[in-house]
């Protein structure tokens, strides 16, 4: 990505993480992703649970995954975000990187939508709540 983050998370793979190959098994990379998204709404002052208070969910449309470096047992990465809105999508943008060094790791794109008391809305709320990322 050539434009700056909008945000950061540095985390550690845990030893439930990774396979018999010593590896980060690729489901938990979605696991980092999505940890990294709810960071980022509550930093930003909208957390999940309090979205979901006032009767709005974010809910993933699709997830994609370039799997570039394997992460190891104990290893440091840094998760990063970019957030971008496409009509009534909200586009999260999220590569990892191995850290400290910035190896990437994966690069991945996570499209949600949003539903406001279980209607599908154009995300106009969360438009208002994310703005100052948005522009």
């Amino acid at each position: 990505m050539t434009e700056p983050y909008d945000f950061e998370l540095v985390m550690r793979v845990r030893d439930y993480e990774v396979d018999v190959q010593g590896i980060v098994n690729n489901a938990n990379y979605l696991h980092y992703m999505e940890h990294t998204r709810h960071e980022f709404c509550r930093t930003a002052g909208f957390s999940f649970a309090e979205m979901h208070k006032r009767g709005i969910d974010p809910v993933l449309r699709k997830v994609e995954v370039e799997y570039i470096h394997p992460l190891g047992l104990g290893e440091e990465m840094v998760s990063k975000l970019k957030l971008r809105r496409e009509g009534a999508r909200f586009e999260f943008y999220q590569d990892i990187f191995k850290f400290p060094g910035e190896e990437p790791v994966i690069r991945g794109k996570a499209t949600v939508v949003c539903l406001e008391n279980g209607k599908l809305t154009k995300g106009d709320v969360l438009a208002a709540a994310f703005a100052k990322y948005l522009n």
